[in-house]
Parts: structure tokens; sequence; C-alpha cells
């Protein structure tokens, strides 16, 4: 898992560590969130779940969970999953249900200042508006928690710097 704020690093160093880890491929689940929202109409949803976040949809996490496991059981390879998940009770039922599914399981949270995740929505074209802004000041709030280590500053690190970090975590290849 390579998780963090949005402008982070995580796209940018899973399609660079997909190529560097044997028998592995990317599996992102917002996918499956924007699966959701085209499948569930406003009525159906459940009160706590008309938020603009489809994180908040309870069969987001489920299905996160089990299509890792489909995807695993299929195709048997590594997965390298990107994705900002800051909220306690999702974060806990995904990390602990990838770990079900591989014990051995690892977790990185990119860390960023907000002035760099700014900077970095905006020079990929997207405007840091009030809803990045939302989740940038509640993802380097909730990020800084131990719970979501390993923590990786991704301040003033290149992308092929945060791999070799991985890397070396992960493995004993030495890039």
């Amino acid at each position: 898992m390579i998780n963090g704020s949005f402008g982070s690093g995580k796209t940018s160093a899973s399609q660079k560590l997909q190529p560097l880890i044997p028998n592995s491929m990317i599996y992102d689940p917002e996918e499956i969130g924007y699966m959701l929202r085209k499948i569930i109409t406003e009525d159906i949803y459940f009160e706590e779940e008309r938020t603009d976040d489809f994180q908040d949809i309870e069969l987001w996490r489920i299905l996160v969970v089990q299509t890792a496991q489909e995807l695993m059981n299929s195709y048997k390879k590594h997965l390298i999953v990107p994705m900002t998940i800051y909220k306690s009770e999702n974060f806990n039922y995904i990390l602990n249900g990838f770990r079900s599914i591989d014990r051995d399981t690892f977790h990185f949270c990119l860390l960023a200042s907000e002035e760099t995740i700014k900077k970095r929505i905006e020079k990929r074209g997207d405007k840091f508006d009030v809803w990045y802004q939302k989740q940038t000041n509640a993802g380097v709030i909730a990020f800084t928690d131990i719970k979501f280590q390993e923590h990786i500053d991704t301040d003033n690190k290149e992308t092929e710097e945060v791999i070799r970090i991985i890397l070396r975590k992960i493995s004993k290849i030495n890039v």
C-alpha cells in the first residue's frame, strides 16, 4: 500500500515501482469508488454515505479488500496499491483485510507539506480548490499518526529516491 495525500507522489511512485517489482500489478481502489458512484443512485445511499467522498460508502472498503483477494487469486501477482486513505475505520479495515490475504503486506505513507501538495496538484493541471484543500488538511494532520507508518517525507525527494526507500524496505533489491 502506498498511502498519502493527493499530490504526495503515490501514483508516480507506483508507476515507477511496478516494473521493478517482479510479478506485480497496480490496483487502484479509486476505480471501485467510481464504479459505485455509477451504480448507486442518490436515493439508495444510506444517510451517512451522502457525502462527497466515496470512501464513506461502506461497500467501498468491503469491495476494495474483496477485489484485492480476487486479483491475487486469479492473477497471482503482487499488488501495488496507491490510495489516499486517512479515515481510521477504512484504513484499519483495508490494511487488516490486505494482511489477511497476504501477511507480507507493506504500508508506506508518503508525507508532504500543504505547500508542496498545492504545487504538485497545480503542476498536473488541477485546481487546488476547496475540495483539495479540505482533503489535504485532513490528510496532513491524520497521516502524522504512528498507525500510518512507514512514513516517507517526499517534500524534497525525487520519485526515484522514494522508490529506493520502498525497495530497500520490501526486499534486498538495491536500486
